[in-house]
């Protein structure tokens, strides 16, 4: 069996009651808790382990239904209960046929480390295997939904766009489609303004400028070393650079995830660099196109803010560059003048009544074309 390295067991055990905190939910007859025991991520931790999240159902629905499901992943610092908050208007307006009817899944992405965005680490664990082999079949048979690809959804915003996104490109015949919002860099080419690859310093660029990270209101105002001073001055983990190292990184010697940077002067630590090109997911299509291709056809689908507030625009500029050479169909929809916060407010032209109304139209009109409707 394997186990986390004490150190990384220690930190998991302080974080514990943070995660417990989050469990408070009450089940009504539309809005469910859903948690699974994963022999997967049991083995690799060496203690019990589950996945859990919240299911908002049709207020009416009838025993022949056929359902899709919509799989939705929050941003670092979220959990499932985001369903929790939704779930009112969603079931009334599926009762009302205002909502797509669909079965609503909100995941979990929470781990002791941060978010591990359901990529199978080394220092997370196999969190994609077990979503997809233990969690997803156990969760639409339970409730009825669901059951093959042309019914089975992603969306996520921020790092949950970057987790649909990865898990539609890992796993192409298992899911039918990802509507993937301002998603967590996805070419690393452009990791907030870094170049993995090229750079020597996570802090400057190569002409010895400061790399800024966040913007508001058009103007920068934090810089990448700034930005890591602050999470430093709270933890020395779970961060979300640190998070990023957990999901992408080898583990060190000292049974922690290696970082891509010092923390302290920025430097970039090559070897890391070379290793997180495994997850770099402007990388892998690239590379792996003639295979990924013909499985992606009409799966794929992006949309950022101009003016993202952690500057993701970039690397899904590069990507959606890349896509076009390729000649994939994937859309890409870049927001002029939106950010990370607003990208999902009303936009003429693109989605008059809100980014998540289209989405969930979107996700319906493929279920209902894969079943003749």
């Amino acid at each position: 069996m394997r186990t986390l390295p004490l150190r990384l067991l220690a930190v998991a055990t302080a974080l514990l009651p943070a995660l417990r905190a989050q469990q408070t939910f009450t089940a009504t007859a539309t809005l469910k808790l859903f948690e699974r025991r994963s022999a997967l991520l049991s083995e690799f931790q060496g203690r019990d382990r589950t996945l859990r999240a919240t299911v908002v159902l049709p207020p009416d629905r009838r025993p022949d239904e056929a359902l899709p499901v919509c799989y939705s992943i929050h941003g670092f610092g979220g959990s499932h209960l985001s369903g929790v908050r939704r779930a009112a208007a969603l079931a009334a307006g599926m009762g009302k046929g205002t909502q797509p009817r669909m079965l609503y899944v909100f995941l979990d992405a929470n781990c002791p480390l941060g978010h591990h965005e359901f990529a199978d680490s080394v220092n997370n664990g196999p969190v994609g295997q077990a979503l997809t082999s233990e969690f997803v079949p156990a969760l639409e048979a339970e409730f009825g939904a669901g059951g093959n690809a042309n019914a089975r959804f992603l969306t996520g915003h921020s790092s949950g766009g970057w987790s649909s996104l990865w898990l539609q490109v890992t796993y192409p015949d298992f899911f039918g489609g990802t509507w993937s919002t301002a998603p967590d860099s996805v070419d690393f080419r452009d990791f907030t303004g870094i170049d993995v690859y090229r750079f020597a310093n996570a802090f400057v660029d190569p002409d010895g400028k400061p790399i800024p990270l966040v913007r508001s209101k058009g103007e920068w105002t934090t810089t990448i070393q700034q930005f890591v001073d602050r999470e430093l001055a709270k933890k020395d983990h779970g961060g979300q650079f640190m998070s990023f190292d957990a999901v992408f990184s080898p583990r060190g010697d000292d049974g922690r995830p290696m970082h891509l940077f010092d923390a302290k002067t920025g430097v970039i630590d090559r070897f890391v660099a070379e290793s997180w090109k495994k997850y770099d997911i402007g990388h892998i299509l690239r590379s792996q196109w003639p295979t990924l291709g013909p499985k992606l056809q009409g799966k794929l689908r992006v949309f950022i803010g101009t003016q993202d507030t952690f500057r993701l625009e970039g690397a899904c500029r590069l990507l959606h560059n890349d896509l076009h050479k390729l000649g994939s169909d994937a859309v890409f929809v870049f927001a002029e003048g939106r950010t990370h916060g607003d990208l999902f407010q009303p936009l003429p032209g693109e989605w008059p009544e809100g980014l998540l109304p289209r989405i969930h139209r979107e996700m319906r009109a493929c279920f209902d074309r894969a079943h003749g409707k």
